[in-house]
Order: structure tokens, then sequence, then C-alpha cells
């Protein structure tokens, strides 16, 4: 099936950003800055995850192929590439996926911290046993020096040109950090000479070319003439890039950011649009061309993947000034089918192991502590109320409802009207239990009116140090890091984790009140459950 497709070998990983007001030097310390509750984001990332994805949002058929593991980061990457068509060929049994840090500050520039996993367990052998006839079918192989083993990369672009397959190679880290993190210099020298296309950052190729002080073109014509390529591709930033090929040497300024909110990944975007001038047959200027209007979208955007494909193609389209080139967005990629299902199973996934992982930190000593507040209420006349908002708020509904038929009367409490005037239906002694997973919501004010009317708080949140949880007498982990899927923003995983902490909660004091069968049955006594509920059922 890759017969035809430009496919890839390398990193791709789990990116996660952190907005900070500056990057800090040695010695230093700094504030994160917190968004809507949110310290953390997570986006897809990956030298070759990125520009796979740039090349297949602008219709080139493309692939990736690897190791990697099965677990909730691999899922999250695994969806991303179904929602974009990229034919995956993974072997899944490496011992995690791939992560990065990344700092971005308030002008875009950003430090990366890289933790490699799977990608560095891949070796020649495990290349030659899974994929030596995928290579050798491609329409065009491209890896990297970031995270990839050198003698693996080299074994890559070894088969590919004993097969007449045209090669890609991306440095993206100097000399100096490649080697001996990812092997020797004498194999980095000999990967570099194997690629028919070499694409690295200026900062990158210069210290194998210091004698070109910092000139862009420059370091592109030196590495040519070493290594013998058929073109090297210099990326400068800004400045744009710097193309050294048979009878062409070429500055191409880059296109105007409407507003640069990351550089994450641009030189990744870049070369996902020279990958389709490539396939394309453009000259090198048009593909310059091509390639910066993608750097310059990546940069208007959190993250280097492009997870909003539409605006993706779009902005490109708008950059792109070049020689006419039909450009077609990918409107149905793949087995559609088969990209819901994974997706679906994807997220799914995420959520078990984000459950699993919660169960093995519960504190039961919380439990019996939310268990003893409820209970000492109720022995003095005392009632249940459960509030939240956004999601849940559905969560309180449902929860308030299963106390309630469990034999701990509960009502709901609306979470912003209790401050304009609900907040009327609690007395001295209640219990209020407020559901929030960044802790940081408008629920802060409700829970500070229940408390000065003498109510006790329990919080259930997925952020124990927030200012909510702060209020409270009790406070029930329910805390998760990833929510699945493709943009790993909506709440899933941690509304499951409310639920069913709460829905714990519940069994436990279903238990300790003795609470009968035929009680439930008074409390339930319609439908299928009515009817179980009978004696004897």
């Amino acid at each position: 099936m890759s017969q035809g497709r430009t496919i890839g070998i390398g990193s791709m990983a789990v990116d996660r950003i952190r907005r900070v007001p500056r990057i800090l030097g040695r010695e230093e310390k700094g504030m994160i800055h917190v968004r809507e509750g949110v310290a953390e984001e997570q986006r897809v990332g990956g030298v070759v995850l990125n520009h796979l994805g740039w090349a297949a949002v602008l219709g080139l058929p493309t692939g990736i192929f690897g190791k990697q593991a099965d677990d909730p980061g691999g899922r999250f990457l695994r969806a991303a590439m179904d929602g974009l068509g990229i034919e995956r060929h993974l072997v899944l049994d490496g011992s995690a996926s791939t992560f990065a840090d990344i700092f971005v500050d308030e002008s875009g520039e950003r430090a990366i911290y890289m933790a490699p996993g799977a990608t560095s367990e891949t070796t020649p052998a495990f290349i030659r046993k899974h994929y030596t006839g995928l290579i050798q079918a491609a329409r065009r192989v491209t890896t990297e020096v970031s995270q990839l083993p050198l003698d693996t990369a080299l074994c890559v672009l070894e088969i590919a040109g004993q097969a007449g397959v045209p090669t890609l190679l991306d440095l993206d880290l100097p000399p100096s950090d490649a080697v001996p993190g990812l092997g020797k210099m004498a194999t980095l020298e000999k990967l570099l000479r194997a690629a028919d296309v070499l694409k690295p950052a200026k900062a990158a190729a210069a210290e194998l070319v210091p004698e070109a002080a910092g000139n862009a073109l420059a370091v592109a014509e030196a590495l040519r003439a070493r290594y013998g390529n058929t073109a090297v591709v210099v990326t400068d930033g800004a400045a744009g890039c710097a193309i050294s090929a048979e009878g062409v040497a070429l500055r191409v300024s880059s296109k105007a950011a409407k507003e640069v909110v990351d550089t994450t990944g641009a030189g990744d975007a870049f070369l996902g649009g020279l990958l389709v001038a490539l396939s394309a047959e453009l000259g090198w200027e048009d593909a310059a061309l091509l390639a910066n209007a993608c750097g310059a979208a990546c940069v208007e955007k959190l993250g280097a993947f492009p997870d909003d494909p539409a605006a993706a193609f779009g902005r490109v389209c708008e950059l792109y000034d070049g020689a006419p080139l039909e450009l077609s967005f990918p409107k149905a990629v793949g087995d559609t089918a088969k990209i819901a299902s994974e997706s679906a199973l994807g997220a799914f996934g995420i959520a078990v192991d984000e459950l699993i992982a919660l169960r093995e930190r519960l504190d039961p000593t919380a439990f019996d502590a939310a268990a003893e507040c409820i209970r000492a209420s109720h022995s003095r006349g005392g009632r249940l109320h459960v509030t939240g908002i956004g999601k849940p708020e559905h969560v309180a509904h449902y929860v308030a409802s299963l106390f309630s038929s469990t034999g701990t009367p509960a009502t709901f409490l609306h979470g912003t009207e209790a401050v304009h005037g609900s907040a009327g239906q609690i007395i001295s002694g209640d219990v209020v239990i407020a559901i929030s997973n960044s802790g940081t919501t408008e629920l802060i004010a409700t829970a500070k009116a229940v408390r000065e009317l003498g109510a006790h708080l329990i919080v259930v949140t997925g952020n124990p140090g927030s200012p909510l949880a702060e209020q409270a007498e009790v406070v029930l982990d329910a805390g998760v890091q990833q929510e699945g899927g493709g943009l790993g923003l909506a709440p899933r995983a941690s509304i499951a984790a409310e639920l069913l902490v709460l829905a714990a909660l519940s069994a436990a004091l279903e238990e300790e009140r003795g609470f009968t069968r035929a009680a439930y049955h008074a409390r339930h006594p319609g439908g299928a459950l009515g009817k179980k509920s009978t004696s004897g059922a």
C-alpha cells in the first residue's frame, strides 16, 4: 500500500507545551502562564510526524513507519495520523512513546527538552526485518538526525538508495548533540553523504562548516561540495532559506506571519512543503516559496502539527505566491470507517489507562473523611448538595440522583445561580460536593458563598492544589493527564474520573448505611431495575 507514498521514519512525539514570560537561563526561576486553569497543553509533535502532517494537509500521500509504544501517548499520536490519512506501518513494542517538554515565550521563541522513548530503540536489524520491502516500494523516503540512532537512519537511506528511491534527511541537531548521543561521527558523515536532499537548519549545520561564518547560502554550498548531495536546503529562521543544487545558488526570503505565536516546528512544516514541491517537480525557487509558506503558517499557531487541517491548508494557499500549483485538501482521507473506529478506541483506551492510574493513587483516607463528613451532617439533620459548572454540571445532576437512589438524599445546586440567590437552599451544617477539573472556575465564588452559610465543602478535582481545593475540608483526587480525542482538550477522561470517584463514594455510603434491596426498590419501583430489585429477583 505504500507504493507511491512519501514515507518517513523518526520522531513522533507528544509535545507538552507550557507558555512562559521568557526562556530562562542557568540558575534562574520563573513562572508558567496558567490560562483558564491550564498550565500545560498537549499537542502532536515530532520532527518526522510534523513534516509528514504538513505534506498530508497539502494532499501528498504519506506514510510513517518504525517503533512505537502502545500507551496513551502512542494512541494519541496514532489517532492524529489517522485523522490526516498518514498510512501507519508501526510495530508497537517500544518501551514508551516519545515526548517533548516545550517552553514557549511571549515572542514565540522556545526551548525544547526531548525524551526519545521508542524512537531511540529502533535498530538497523529491526529495520531490515520489518521494513525493507516497504522502503523499496516508496516514492520517497525521509528521516532525521534528531532522535533516531544514526546507524538506523543510515540503514534506511542505504536500503532506499540501493532501490533507487530518492531520500531526504533533516539535520535537526548540531553534530555536537548528535554525537555521541545518537552514534559516532563517522556514521554521521556517512549518513549526510547518503542523502539525496539534505535539509539542515543553519544552526545545526554551522558546526560542520564554521568557515561559512553563518551565511546560509555559503553553508548550503559548502555542505553540498563536501557530501555530494543532489541538493542542500538550509533553513534560516525568519530570514527564509538558502538552496544549493546543480546550477542553483539561491536565497529565498521567508513569508511574513500575521503573528508569531510559536516557532516550534517551523522547520518541520517547511520540510512538509518541500516534500510536496519535490513531488510536484517544482523549480527550486517555487519549492522554497511553498516551503516558506508552510513555515509561516506554522508559527501562527501553538504547536508544530497541523491539528486544524482545513485552516492550515487555507493559510498555506494564501501565503504561496509561486508558480501555479494544484494543491488538494484531503477531504476524504484513508478508510473513514477505520479512522473513526481507531479514534474512538484510542480515546476509550486513554480513558481506561487514566482510570487505572487514578485507582492506583487514590487515598482511602480521603474517602473515609468524605463519608464521615456526610454521615455527621446527616445525623444532625444536614443535607447533601452537589454542584458543578460546564461539563461537571451534568455530572452533578447524575451524582445527586445516584446518591438519592442509594440511600443518601441529595439535591443539585446550580453552580452560578448559587451566588444569585440559589445558595438559599443551603442551611448551616449541610454538605456541598463541588466538582471541577481545574479548580479555577467560577465555582470558587460559589464555594465561598456556601462556606459563609455554614456548609461543609468536599471538592472533587483534578487539581488538588487549586484555589477551589484550598477552601475544602476534604479533597477527592480525580486527576487525569490526558483527555483523549484528536485535540486532547474536550473533557472526556476527566469526566469519567469525576463520575466514578463519586460513584465509589456513594457505594461506600450505601454499604455503610446497610441499604437493602427493599429500600432500593422503594426509591426505584419502575422499569427493569424496579423489577430486579423486588424480593426474590
